[in-house]
């Protein structure tokens, strides 16, 4: 008899035990996106810029170039055609620059589509300003429609001149159904 009830004690336990490291679990997977925007805010790792119109830049860097490079990409199998109007810029620090996208739905259903930005290197990133962006919202999009999407930004001079090229990347991904 004392047996059993040491059993059934270590088995009450035991599943305590469990109970609580699941539940540890999960607060840690409900917790981890806003751990990890925090960890990319404080170190600047990860690329990630914020979506927000940037405030006017009066100082100019003409002792420096920067190579800035625009990619495009898109998420999945989705049938659209998106591309940088122009891939390579030459600039100076605290420059504007004046550019686009171009996306083409090559579908017959009309869709809703969302860019995500990502800067490399990633410490970079805070220095990037856009005062123009077509990433700052969902754009519409009709069956088999061309949409241009104007990209207006800058490179603050106050980036480290460690740093020669800085690479914007935007994945387009639809979000028709979100």
């Amino acid at each position: 008899m004392l047996q059993t009830i040491s059993q059934q004690q270590r088995l009450k336990k035991h599943v305590c035990i469990m109970v609580m490291v699941a539940m540890a679990m999960f607060g840690f997977g409900f917790a981890l996106i806003p751990l990890y925007n925090a960890f990319c805010k404080v170190t600047g790792l990860n690329g990630k810029t914020e979506n927000e119109i940037a405030m006017p830049v009066t100082h100019i860097d003409t002792s420096r170039f920067l190579n800035l490079e625009l990619l495009a990409s898109i998420n999945e199998n989705i049938q659209f055609e998106f591309y940088a109007q122009k891939e390579k810029f030459m600039a100076h620090p605290g420059e504007y620059i004046d550019t686009a996208f171009w996306v083409r739905n090559l579908t017959d259903k009309p869709v809703v589509i969302q860019a995500i930005p990502s800067v490399a290197p990633g410490l970079a990133a805070k220095h990037v300003k856009k005062v123009v962006c077509f990433c700052f919202q969902r754009q519409d999009l009709g069956p088999n429609q061309v949409m241009k999407m104007p990209l207006r930004f800058t490179v603050a001079s106050e980036l480290p001149k460690k740093y020669n090229t800085v690479t914007l990347s935007y994945t387009l991904f639809d979000v028709t159904h979100t």
